[in-house]
């Protein structure tokens, strides 16, 4: 994903940080319980292994993703939110909160309001 650049306000680094395609799911797929790198697989269906490397890669240099290696036999690996991903966890919370809010409000419109209205981000597919 293309980077913005930083803003005064922090929106466009609050954005670059969840940004990605899958971002916004692996984060609550890792807030719900610690996964392993195939649940993830399974749990986001749709998505490479490449770029779920890719975008935890990505997280985990942000602060939000905690890997951790189990040593053994077989090397065991699971991805955990950080403290920092917990709030940002929050936050997109909220934001989900507004956008539920605003399809309602959307929704409730006259029709010919909507057929002007401009078309919904999608975060996730």
């Amino acid at each position: 994903m293309k980077h913005l650049e930083t803003d005064g306000c922090g929106f466009a680094t609050a954005l670059n940080a969840i940004g990605g395609k899958w971002k916004t799911g692996i984060l609550w797929e890792i807030n719900l319980a610690p996964r392993r790198f195939g649940e993830l697989r399974r749990l986001l269906p749709g998505v490479s292994e490449k770029v779920l490397a890719q975008q935890l890669r990505e997280m985990e240099a942000d602060g939000l993703v905690r890997r951790e290696v189990f040593p053994g036999a077989v090397q065991r690996v699971e991805y955990s939110v950080t403290d920092v991903g917990h709030t940002l966890n929050e936050a997109v919370g909220v934001m989900s909160a507004w956008g539920k809010a605003q399809e309602r409000r959307i929704a409730m419109r006259p029709s010919v309001v909507q057929e002007k209205s401009r078309p919904l981000i999608r975060l996730r597919a």
